[in-house]
């Protein structure tokens, strides 16, 4: 799987090229994500394509939050079809989450915390 990154303000903007995450394709996922992670410390994840997640890939959100937060970075997902975030909404991931409407907004999400630092 390509993913297509770019930077916004500091941020690495990750797009999705797939409309299916889930255990057929989350383990490439996982791993075009891995070099990403190696790089960025804040990122948004662009799901735009994205139209259904299973519990694979929800697992597989977790654990680059996870990766993230223990180097001092953070993780937000943006343009989430509806489809998408009713799982989220059942499995109360958007507890744990910080979801948004566009890559822009996640950006200014990020820019306001890092002035409050």
């Amino acid at each position: 799987m390509t993913l297509k990154t770019y930077e916004l303000n500091g941020v690495t903007i990750v797009q999705v090229p797939v409309t299916t995450l889930d255990i057929s394709n989350v383990d490439e996922f996982r791993t075009a994500m891995s070099a990403v992670l190696q790089d960025a410390q804040n990122i948004v994840i662009d799901l735009d394509q994205v139209e259904f997640v299973d519990s694979s890939a929800l697992g597989a959100f977790l654990s680059f939050l996870r990766r993230l937060n223990a180097a001092g970075g953070d993780l937000k997902l943006a343009r989430m079809r509806k489809s998408v975030r009713t799982l989220f909404e059942l499995v109360r991931m958007h507890r744990v989450f910080e979801i948004v409407d566009t890559p822009e907004a996640a950006v200014e999400l990020f820019n306001q915390a890092g002035s409050k630092q």
